[in-house]
């Protein structure tokens, strides 16, 4: 059985930037896309960034060009690098390996202004 484990959360100033890395118990991200999700207290989860096996990548139009998803197919490993943190990215925020139900526990994310 997959596991993912994220990593790399916390609380930081507005303007300020995380780095997020989810790392899989097996090579699972070199066959299929891998998506950060995200959800906000009251709100649905929401599709934050993914990058498919050939590295093409597709992100929210709320992070575009602050954010960036990498993958590490050695280290069996996807990375979300957050720039220019607001407020408004605060969440807790989930890998996914896929589009079943191979999903991380959540690391949360605070935003402060």
């Amino acid at each position: 059985q997959v596991q993912l484990v994220e990593s790399g959360g916390g609380l930081v100033q507005a303007g300020g930037s995380l780095r997020l890395s989810c790392a899989a118990s097996t090579s699972i991200f070199r066959i299929t896309v891998a998506g950060w999700y995200r959800q906000a207290p009251g709100k649905q989860r929401e599709l934050v960034a993914s990058i498919t096996t050939d590295g093409s990548t597709n992100y929210a139009n709320s992070v575009k060009g602050r954010f960036t998803i990498s993958r590490d197919n050695a280290k069996n490993t996807v990375y979300l690098q957050m720039n220019s943190l607001k407020p408004e990215d605060t969440a807790v925020y989930y890998c996914r390996a896929g589009v079943g139900s191979i999903w991380g526990q959540g690391t949360q994310v605070t935003v402060s202004s």
